[in-house]
């Protein structure tokens, strides 16, 4: 199943005074906040792929969004499309670092610190070379 690109969901700006800028997405009842427009979006932004991220990763079925005209809004609020492109999205969750715990005889890790040894770097570099990555 080819996996959607890019994603438009419609989302809710907040203002109150001496506030952040909340921002809501009623299609997936998610919010976040930022200090000005400019932040409040790339905020958005972030929390719109991770959200879909899960849902995808979960096989959740994602829903179609609201068209923008359909959004209620009240006096201080302002409905804006926030997008976002996914395969970015997709690469940075596959590429993200993880934390392994490896056991190594004390006198190998001294000489390794003593020659300022990146320990994930080699472990990164064997292992490729050992699946034949590289």
């Amino acid at each position: 199943m080819k996996k959607t690109e890019r994603y438009v969901f419609p989302a809710v700006f907040t203002y109150e005074v001496g506030q952040e800028i909340a921002v809501v997405f009623p299609d997936l009842d998610v919010a976040t906040s930022g200090t000005d427009d400019n932040d409040a979006l790339l905020s958005a932004r972030e929390l719109l792929g991770c959200a879909l991220y899960g849902m995808e990763e979960d096989h959740e079925e994602i829903p179609t969004p609201t068209p923008l005209s359909h959004i209620t809004t009240a006096e201080n609020e302002r409905a804006v499309l926030v997008d976002v492109y996914m395969p970015s999205i997709r690469m940075a969750k596959v590429n993200r670092s993880v934390n392994r715990t490896v056991t190594l005889p004390a006198w190998l890790n001294a000489a390794a610190l003593e020659r300022n040894i990146n320990f994930s770097q080699v472990l990164q570099d064997a292992l490729k070379s050992q699946i034949h990555l590289g």
